[in-house]
């Protein structure tokens, strides 16, 4: 399957169970960007608008390029008539923006998605000079005993597409993308019940869909999972909110 088309069958988890990016990190984004309100940023893998929703509350004009067309009908859905909000079918290889047109790129959850050196190259072409581009996460914290639990589920019960795995995203790929950079990192967590524990774990690309063989047992493994740690109905997902910022 094409790595634009992954998240077809997702969509409707993504947005719904998702979460967002803690105000701290997107107030450290504009920090360390140099944006102001009326300013311009290319939000590329956009998705559902996770960050897109974030950057237009902050005043900004964002062109949120998605190419799926399922994660961005739920985009538009969600944002339609936001000023500031334009939103483009197109990869993020060949955005199809004009050249120096934005002060800004952003990818939140989705540079791991990319031909990287074709990226780099049109990050450099539609910026603006000083320009910068960041990288944004929320990385899964695998200190914690639950987590750690969660993530062992994740693998072992998994649709049949090819794995991608975040992880493999660290300072080296940084390097080989940025000619300098800066890494924030910031907690955050997500408290869920048990529905929204498998609506969470469904809106990754690797898991089961319904009818799959391996969507019964996933279902299983984390009612077993979530009668072991759950507290008061609830289990926590401990993240780590990265912003990686940086001239490319």
């Amino acid at each position: 399957m094409d790595s634009k088309e992954r998240f077809t069958a997702h969509a409707g988890d993504y947005v719904k169970y998702r979460p967002g990016y803690p105000a701290e990190a997107i107030d450290c984004l504009m920090e360390a960007c140099g944006l102001i309100p009326g300013m311009a940023v290319a939000d590329v893998g956009a998705g559902t608008g996770k960050l897109t929703g974030l950057l237009l509350a902050k005043g900004l004009t964002v062109y949120a390029v998605e190419p799926n067309d399922a994660m961005r009908g739920a985009m538009e859905l969600s944002l339609a008539g936001t000023p500031g909000f334009v939103p483009l079918k197109a990869a993020a290889e060949e955005t199809g923006l004009p050249g120096a047109c934005v002060d800004a790129v952003t990818a939140a959850q989705a540079f791991h998605w990319f031909d990287r050196a074709r990226f780099r190259d049109e990050c450099r072409r539609v910026l603006k000079p000083g320009g910068k581009a960041a990288l944004v996460w929320n990385r899964r914290d695998l200190t914690d005993p639950f987590m750690a639990a969660y993530e062992n589920v994740r693998e072992a019960i998994r649709n049949d597409t090819p794995k991608m795995n975040l992880r493999d995203i660290d300072e080296a790929a940084y390097a080989s993308f940025f000619a300098g950079y800066k890494i924030y990192r910031f907690r955050s967590g997500q408290c869920l019940d048990y529905e929204g524990l498998v609506g969470r774990a469904l809106s990754s690309s690797q898991a089961p869909r319904p009818g799959h063989s391996n969507y019964e047992p996933l279902r299983e493994a984390l009612l077993g999972l979530f009668e072991q740690y759950q507290v008061n109905g609830l289990v926590t997902l401990v993240m780590q909110s990265e912003v990686v910022v940086g001239e490319v």
